[in-house]
């Protein structure tokens, strides 16, 4: 056992320190928060299962018409926001240019959903930034407010290993409805606060065209949803501070 000095009333007394963790109590620590996380998990899938087809709807402050227009009604929806100490058009421009991939947690959710599912590794060149990087994917532009918001949209099989992203025409997407699929709308959105603040928004819909795409793609969002929800998430701070420090 280790020991240290303490001074105390003017002598110096011998003070137990912590002892150093065995393997066997490092393990102990290790299996309880393993059973914790899985627990956590557990619940999250359940819920998550339980609320779908239930989305919160959009409240006045971050309603999107131009959103609405290509889905209207929607299974789930995703919603992150940030305020940014820069103009409307700066902070959109950022949110088009961020690298995902320079994040080493996105690589790794990236990575995690490949072995859960056995996806074959993306090899293929993608441009840097969102926007560029989702339209080599096969994510289609539907519609674009310049400096302000744009809509991407696609029709997928989530659930694929290697997952297929078709784009469409905005008409056709609106009017898509062949079964198996699930259709899929985001958007990267920049509303101005005052003339040098703004606030930028994210918003993901998507909803299936039939009961069978519906089942497979509840199971999916259950279980592989947080994933998603993070990448969402982390977008918001390096879009601020790009945005920012412009």
């Amino acid at each position: 056992m280790a020991e240290s000095a303490v001074p105390v009333g003017g002598s110096v007394y011998a003070s137990s320190t912590n002892e150093v963790p065995t393997p066997r109590s490092i393990l102990r620590r290790l299996s309880i928060i393993g059973g914790t996380t899985a627990a956590v998990y557990a619940a999250y899938v359940g819920v998550t299962r339980a609320r779908y087809g239930h989305p919160h709807s959009s409240t006045h402050e971050d309603a999107d018409p131009l959103l609405d227009r290509f889905m209207p009604a929607y299974e789930i929806a995703e919603r992150h926001q940030i305020r940014v100490r820069a103009p409307a058009e700066t902070t959109f421009a950022a949110a088009c240019r961020v690298d995902l991939q320079a994040s080493p947690i996105v690589r790794a959710i990236f990575k995690a959903r490949e072995l859960l599912l056995g996806s074959r590794p993306d090899a293929s060149m993608r441009p840097v930034g969102v926007l560029a990087a989702t339209k080599s994917m096969g994510w289609g532009v539907l519609a674009e407010v310049p400096g302000r918001e744009v809509v991407m949209g696609a029709v997928t099989k989530p659930w694929e290993a290697d997952v297929v992203f078709r784009g469409l025409t905005p008409e056709e997407f609106a009017a898509f409805r062949e079964p198996g699929y699930v259709k899929i709308a985001w958007t990267l959105r920049a509303d101005p606060v005052t003339p040098v603040e703004s606030i930028f928004r994210s918003e993901t819909r998507a909803v299936a065209t039939d009961a069978a795409a519906r089942a497979r793609f509840r199971r999916y969002w259950s279980l592989l949803s947080p994933g998603i929800i993070v990448i969402r998430w982390l977008m918001l701070g390096p879009v601020k501070a790009a945005a920012e420090g412009r």
